[in-house]
This record gives C-alpha cells, sequence and structure tokens, in this order.
C-alpha cells in the first residue's frame, strides 16, 4: 500500500531509539515517553496561500525531524507504525 500526503502533511516513521539502562534499571515500554525523532517518509505538494500560490515544503524526503509530542495522527501500514503530521507540528530539522 502506498500513501501520499495532502496539503501541507508529512508522513514519518520513529527512529528507532537506542536503549539505555542507567544504574541496571530497565523501564518498561509502557513508562517510556513517545518518541519525537522521526524520519521523513513521504511529504505533500504543499499548502496553498491566499492568491492560489503552491507553498513548498521546508523538509523533504529523508531528513530526521523533531515533533511535538502529542501532534499528529498514527497510522499503520504493512504493520509498520507511522505518523501523519502537519508541518505546523515539526519542530526542528536534525542535521
Amino acid at each position: 500500500m502506498k500513501i501520499t500526503p495532502l496539503a501541507d502533511r508529512v508522513l514519518v516513521q520513529a527512529v528507532e531509539e537506542k536503549e539505555q539502562i542507567k544504574g541496571g534499571i530497565i523501564i518498561p515500554d509502557s513508562a517510556k515517553e513517545k518518541p519525537q525523532e522521526f524520519k521523513v517518509v513521504a511529504v505533500g505538494p504543499g499548502k496553498l496561500d491566499d492568491n492560489g500560490k503552491r507553498q513548498p515544503l521546508k523538509v523533504k524526503v529523508g531528513d530526521i525531524v523533531l515533533t511535538s509530542q502529542w501532534g499528529g495522527t498514527e497510522v499503520k501500514l504493512d504493520d509498520v507504525a507511522y505518523k501523519l503530521v502537519s508541518e505546523d507540528d515539526l519542530l526542528a530539522i536534525i542535521k
């Protein structure tokens, strides 16, 4: 299945975090924070401005980005978890 985001939407996939155990304590998955670092998988064409001109997105496929913790919609395609977010929910591009 293929998904193409509309307008200023961005499809992202969580970047695997390296589990760090401090002091020998293992934190269960249910107690961990939601990931905020994602890889951009697909981008929409951009929003239309007041004059009908398309405004391109500032991110591209392959970028690593930070998102707001609770923004976006979780989507599952072919048993892989993704998040569909508005460009406004992106906080930064990690270089």
